[in-house]
C-alpha cells in the first residue's frame, strides 16, 4: 500500500507554503453532480465533510479533499486557487486521496466506512459515504466521564477490530486511529471512519515532507523510521484508543516517550477499576518497540475477546537505548 504524508511543513528552501487559512466551504443547497449539499458535518485541515442528499433523498456523506495549507477557496468560489508551487504537491496529494477512495470502495464491513463514489469535481476530488447516525468515541466518552463497563469496552473494540481486520487484510493501513475516528452508532456498534492514509503520504521526489500527527495516538515509528509502519503501528494507536477511554485523554506522545517514558502503566493507573488481563492488553499494545507489540489485529482480537493471554515480552534494547540517550544528554550538560 502507499502510504500519504498528512503533514504540510518543510524545510526552508524546498518549496514555499501558503499560509494555513480555514477554506470556505461549499455552499448550502449546491448541486454536485447528482448530491444536493446541505450542510458541513466537519472541516479540518486537510478535507471538508458535507451533508448531502442524492436524487432519491438518501442522506449521505461526502468528503472533499481540500489541504488548507496547499490550496484556498474564499468568498463565492467553487474552484480553489492552488498556487503554481503548491500545484504538484497538491496533485500528487489528490491522487493519494483517490487512490484510498478507490480502495476502501471496494471494502464493505460493517464496521468500517462504506465509500459508494468517488470522483473529480471543481478540481479536487470527492469521496461519497454511506451517512451514519451517532457519535464519535471520543464524545462517548467524555459523556460517560470515562466511567465505561469493562464489557462494553470489550465488546466495542472487538468489534471494531474486526473491521481493522478487512482493512489490513486488503493492504490497506488506517494510520490515523483515534476515538475522533471511532464512530458510535445509535445502535451501539463501532464504526471506523477518516482514513489518515492519503494524509500520511505527501511526499514527491525532490520534496521531503515531514508527517503530521495526531500527538498521544501515533506509533513511535509514525514519528521516525517509517520503514517500520504495518499493523502493529495501527494496534499501538488502538491502544493508545483504550487507554483515553479510562484516562480522557491521549498518552503521552511517543516521540516523547523515547526520550523519557514518563507513561504510568494502565496496570498500575486502573489498578482495581479494570480486569489485569484487559490493562495488560493496553500495555501490550503501546509497547515502544512495535516487534513488542501484538503482531496482527487477529491476535489483539483473540486476548480482548478472552482467547488469548496477552503476553508482555522485553527485548531490552528500548530500555537501553533510554539509559544511553539520559547519559547522552547529561554529559551535554556538564560540557
Amino acid at each position: 500500500m502507499r502510504n500519504c504524508d498528512r503533514g504540510f511543513q518543510v524545510e526552508a528552501g524546498i518549496i514555499r507554503w501558503m499560509p494555513a487559512q480555514a477554506n470556505q466551504p461549499l455552499p448550502e443547497g449546491y448541486q454536485l453532480l447528482n448530491y444536493r449539499l446541505l450542510r458541513v458535518l466537519s472541516s479540518g485541515g486537510f478535507s471538508i465533510v458535507y451533508l448531502a442528499h442524492d436524487e432519491n433523498d438518501v442522506p449521505l456523506a461526502i468528503k472533499e479533499y481540500l489541504p488548507a495549507q496547499l490550496a484556498l477557496r474564499v468568498g463565492d468560489q467553487i474552484a480553489p486557487d492552488i498556487p503554481e508551487e503548491n500545484l504538484a504537491t497538491f496533485r500528487y496529494g489528490m491522487r493519494c486521496f483517490f487512490d484510498e477512495g478507490r480502495a476502501l470502495a471496494r471494502l464493505s464491513h460493517p464496521n468500517v466506512v462504506r465509500v459508494l463514489n468517488f470522483f473529480r469535481a471543481n478540481e479536487t476530488v470527492y469521496l461519497v459515504m454511506r451517512y451514519e447516525r451517532g457519535r464519535t468515541l471520543q464524545e462517548h466518552v467524555h459523556v460517560r466521564s470515562g466511567s465505561l463497563p469493562e464489557s462494553w469496552v470489550r465488546r466495542t473494540f472487538a468489534q471494531l477490530l474486526s473491521g481493522l481486520r478487512e482493512v489490513h487484510t486488503n493492504k490497506m493501513l488506517h494510520l490515523d486511529i483515534k476515538p475522533g475516528n471511532i464512530y458510535i452508532r445509535n445502535d451501539g456498534t463501532p464504526l471506523l471512519i477518516d482514513f489518515g492514509a492519503a494524509r500520511q503520504t505527501l511526499t514527491e521526489e525532490g520534496t521531503k515532507l515531514p508527517p503530521m500527527y495526531t500527538p498521544g495516538y501515533a506509533s513511535p515509528e509514525h514519528h521516525a523510521r517509517r520503514e517500520h509502519l504495518g499493523p502493529w503501528s495501527d494496534i499501538y494507536s488502538v491502544g493508545a484508543s483504550l487507554h483515553a477511554c479510562m484516562a480522557l485523554e491521549p498518552p503521552q506522545p511517543a516521540n516523547q516517550r523515547l526520550e523519557r517514558d514518563r507513561l504510568i502503566p494502565a496496570r498500575k493507573a486502573w489498578a482495581g477499576k479494570y480486569s489485569e488481563e484487559l490493562l495488560t492488553i493496553i500495555d501490550w499494545c503501546l509497547r515502544l518497540d512495535h516487534l513488542e507489540r501484538p503482531q496482527s489485529v487477529f491476535e489483539l482480537q483473540q486476548a480482548l475477546r478472552g482467547l488469548k493471554e496477552p503476553v508482555l515480552k522485553q527485548r531490552g534494547w528500548p530500555v537501553l537505548r533510554q539509559f544511553i540517550g539520559v547519559v547522552a544528554k547529561l554529559r551535554k550538560g556538564r560540557e
